[in-house]
């Protein structure tokens, strides 16, 4: 007597090692079964075999059941297209859909190197020195963990101080209200995320990697939060610039904005300066300095946050006959 066995039809196909590209047309879904890691390699011009991209080249309702898009459904929600053309047209434009592990992955990625970005732009303020990618990790976790800024456990501190502390707290910032109302302090700000902290409001959070932006955004939005919040004190790193200007223009007067002064002190502010007093006004540090036949050159230290305004009154002030050439877009020292 043979023995039982379950045998899997022959007209059925087992997909393995598949990954599905979805598009949805009105109310009806439909999928495509790929293999894993082709699609994207397919959208980037990397692959042009579809046969290497597609497990099977039909058009499904439900891969994993096997159940295929009828026709009268795809002519309804491809109108004049064949189906060997929707099939195409989903593999460009539909959705794919990725596994746990390979968002996981892809996750790890994306941080990995938006915090490698962020190491190699920030420094020390005082030593002009890089971070590690493990400390610049760290401090954004501090910032994600505590829903975007670290000023709220600073403030939880402050109230654990006891009631002494609190007192003397409260009569430092009263003391230095009476001395200069305009300036806003430190002690103040604390004590104001207590209430409504409207200032801290407008700062920039940060709540962690996704994969749905650049790594470059994302790394962009970390350093305005690690430079808003200062879980660590950090400062972008400058840039270095090397500026050449004709000698003819040095010394001319800078124009002045089109306003009206409203004193005579203010007239004279306005016409005051060079052009060179002007260029070296955006410059923090002069590595050198010296003049070339007909040109003067200045290479030094710039914050990255002067840059346009430089590269601006460079362009316009002397109608492009002097330059502004980066040299450098984030000048850093290494540690010991």
């Amino acid at each position: 007597m043979p023995s039982a066995q379950i045998n899997q039809p022959s007209n059925q196909i087992r997909l393995t090692n598949v990954s599905l590209v979805r598009m949805k047309k009105g109310k009806k879904r439909y999928e495509i079964a790929c293999y894993k890691n082709t699609v994207t390699s397919f959208r980037a011009g990397h692959e042009t075999d579809l046969d290497s991209v597609l497990q099977i080249p039909n058009v499904f309702v439900n891969v994993s059941k096997g159940q295929v898009a009828p026709n009268e459904d795809l002519k309804k929600s491809f109108p004049g297209m064949s189906r060997d053309e929707i099939v195409l047209e989903i593999l460009k434009k539909g959705e794919i859909q990725v596994g746990e592990k390979e968002r996981g992955a892809e996750l790890e990625r994306m941080q990995r190197e938006v915090v490698e970005i962020v190491a190699g732009r920030l420094v020390d303020p005082k030593s002009k020195r890089v971070y590690t990618v493990g400390m610049i990790e760290k401090a954004l976790d501090q910032l994600s963990s505590q829903g975007g800024h670290a000023v709220g456990r600073q403030a939880v501190k402050g109230h654990q101080g006891g009631g002494a502390a609190a007192d003397r707290s409260k009569s430092r910032e009263e003391s230095t209200a009476t001395t200069d109302s305009g300036t806003v302090t430190s002690a103040g700000a604390e004590a104001s995320t207590e209430g409504e902290a409207p200032a801290d409001k407008a700062k920039p959070k940060w709540t962690g990697v996704t994969t749905n932006k650049s790594a470059k955004s994302q790394a962009l939005e970390a350093m305005k939060a690690l430079i808003a919040h200062q879980p660590i004190p950090v400062a972008r790193a400058r840039m270095r610039l090397r500026i050449t200007c004709p000698t003819s223009i040095l010394k001319q007067t800078v124009k002045a904005p089109a306003t009206i002064p409203t004193s005579d002190d203010a007239a004279e502010e306005a016409v005051k300066g060079t052009v060179k007093d002007k260029i070296l006004s955006f410059v923090e540090q002069v590595e050198s300095q010296d003049v070339l036949g007909e040109e003067w050159e200045v290479v030094g230290f710039v914050e990255p946050g002067s840059f346009k305004t430089l590269s601006e009154f460079v362009s316009t002030q002397t109608k492009g006959r002097a330059r502004a050439e980066v040299l450098d877009m984030a000048v850093t020292h290494e540690g010991d």
